[in-house]
């Protein structure tokens, strides 16, 4: 009987999906599952972004096509993630203490686009996420043309969205993923 390379993954994201209903009310897992029978190649991007810390979740399907929506539901900010610029212009633009890398390249490299401020409230509908930490977000070309760029956090009881410069990093700053299946 051969098995499943992700049959690992397939049994934690069913876990999450079971533990967190309210995250994808009224679809059933053998939906999902089939789903992603239907692109194997999808599983590869959800273990990545499992090994960087993201756990990712179901949290929207498309009543049109049927697709689903996988986000990193962790807590906060992916911890495998962190201390990253925006993207690769800003990470060529500073001049001292480069970090590692853009948080931009490294979705593209795992296969994710970063979430976009409505992505990112939606989310923050479904838990309390990035009480710690903060998440870089998707940033509007006008924004990001003038050298800044978004992220987001949960302080207070409330979601902000704030501005920083794009070459600036935080130990504490990562960003949360979307994958559509």
């Amino acid at each position: 009987m051969k098995v499943s390379p992700h049959a690992g993954l397939l049994a934690t994201l069913q876990q999450r999906f079971c533990q967190h209903p309210e995250r994808h009310p009224g679809l059933a897992w053998t939906t999902v599952e089939a789903r992603l029978a239907a692109h194997p190649k999808k599983l590869a991007v959800l273990a990545a972004m499992e090994a960087s810390g993201g756990e990712p979740d179901m949290i929207a399907q498309d009543p049109a096509t049927g697709a689903l929506s996988f986000c990193d539901c962790a807590a906060e900010s992916p911890a495998g993630r962190r201390s990253l610029c925006y993207d690769d212009a800003a990470l060529a633009a500073r001049k001292l203490h480069k970090p590692g890398g853009s948080a931009v390249a490294l979705a593209a490299s795992l296969g994710i686009e970063l979430l976009d401020e409505a992505q990112y409230r939606h989310l923050q509908t479904l838990g309390a996420f990035d009480t710690k930490t903060s998440s870089w977000l998707r940033t509007p070309p006008a924004i990001r043309q003038l050298g800044g760029a978004l992220f987001g956090d949960r302080r207070y009881g409330q979601v902000f969205t704030y501005h920083n410069g794009a070459e600036s990093y935080y130990a504490a700053r990562g960003f949360r993923g979307l994958l559509t299946v």
